[in-house]
């Protein structure tokens, strides 16, 4: 895949709450202070310091359990106009023949290509991957965006949904395309928010054909707050300026969940997957308030692993209460090289399976010299065998009803 293609998608649709490990010039630790007192002066993209605890390290090449990862990205729309995926056309990121070896070596059973695209795209992929290894890939669809600004939008949506399910979509996935991107013409005018009503039908539909969706309507919340010396994340969003949401017409975090909310709420028998441990994983107690409030929500936990490491105990709690609702999921895309945190292949799924399976102390979230999304370090939650079976795979199973 080239260069342009990978920015555009990580810009565009929003693999959301990710960043390189590029050195930001731009923000230094000032350690000569006062001049000749002997301090050394250092860039903090230079700053790589090795860690002097001595912990166990514990190797988890297998998980214990098959998994299903509810959150891959195999194939993505080739066309987009500011953010906003546009007609049917498909990149594809990988082959089957290239994913199985990786999956096979650690005990992925199943892989869910959210963005499978739409119509004949839709179509195509399903051929590619669900139905040459039917055992082994699941494919999700999309919305027709390009077609929001027209008058019988609902009614098409609805159908579209229909026709999707009949050639083998098991689900729906909404990008953060809906409430930051897309706009009443489509890339031009004001904001579409994520509850407008000309979407009702597409919910409804979505409940009617059994088909889960898989939302994802907002990033860190630290991506919405200005890009300064107070920020977590200021390398990630200095490096990357264009993935903050503060000012301009973007509505708040707040804003965003909120509408979310009101969406679940008007459509009780659609089942949503909140995606990364329901867009908020710095405020597990607002999740827990949404989980209670919403029995048709759960959550799955991709790219998040560096939220949930760093505050394990609470994380634990989370996963005790909400064993039956919480999905096996990474953001993986295949053939990556700017967001290591997401990049498919045998690394990625070990530092997952470690924070699920131990209580080791202090490791990478990411296999980056840097940690990419902040300067911190995770520890494991040692989940126990019958926690760890559901959300490898069998709240998976139930939810999308596999017979595994």
């Amino acid at each position: 895949m080239s260069k342009l293609n990978r920015r555009r998608w990580f810009e565009s649709l929003g693999t959301a709450a990710i960043a390189s490990a590029l050195p930001s010039p731009a923000f230094s630790a000032q350690l000569k202070s006062p001049e000749g007192s002997g301090k050394m002066k250092l860039d903090l993209a230079d700053f790589r310091p090795k860690s002097m605890l001595h912990v166990p390290e514990t190797q988890v090449p297998k998980s214990r359990y098959p998994v299903i990862d509810i959150h891959t990205h195999l194939s993505i729309r080739a066309n987009d106009v500011n953010g906003v995926g546009v007609g049917e056309k498909m990149d594809f990121l990988a082959t089957p023949e290239t994913l199985l070896p990786v999956m096979d070596r650690r005990n992925l059973k199943i892989l869910v290509n959210l963005t499978g695209g739409s119509g004949k795209g839709l179509e195509e992929t399903i051929q590619r991957f669900d139905k040459t290894h039917p055992d082994r890939f699941i494919t999700f669809t999309e919305p027709t965006w390009d077609q929001t600004n027209q008058p019988n939008y609902p009614k098409f949506q609805a159908d579209e949904l229909e026709k999707a399910h009949r050639a083998g979509a098991r689900g729906v996935k909404i990008l953060k395309t809906l409430g930051l991107y897309l706009r009443e013409n489509v890339s031009e005018g004001r904001l579409i928010k994520i509850d407008d009503p000309r979407f009702d039908p597409m919910w409804e539909a979505c409940g009617a054909l059994g088909m889960p969706v898989a939302i994802h309507i907002s990033d860190p919340e630290a991506f919405f707050l200005p890009t300064d010396g107070t920020n977590e994340r200021f390398e990630e969003l200095n490096n990357h300026p264009d993935w903050s949401f503060h000012g301009k017409d973007f509505p708040s975090n707040q804003e965003l969940l909120d509408a979310r909310n009101r969406v679940i709420a008007r459509h009780p028998n659609t089942q949503f997957i909140v995606l990364h441990v329901g867009n908020d994983a710095e405020n597990l107690p607002y999740v827990s308030e949404c989980m209670e409030r919403f029995s048709n929500m759960t959550v799955e936990m991709a790219a998040r692993v560096g939220e949930l490491g760093r505050q394990p105990r609470m994380s634990r709690k989370f996963f005790d209460k909400y064993q039956d609702r919480i999905l096996f999921g990474t953001d993986a895309v295949p053939n990556g090289t700017d967001t290591p945190q997401q990049i498919f292949g045998d690394e990625l799924y070990q530092i997952y399976y470690r924070f699920l399976e131990t209580e080791d102390e202090y490791f990478d979230y990411a296999p980056a010299p840097v940690p990419p999304q902040g300067r911190w370090q995770i520890y494991g939650i040692g989940l126990p065998d019958g926690i760890l079976k559901k959300v490898y795979n069998q709240n998976a199973v139930r939810l999308l009803k596999l017979k595994m």
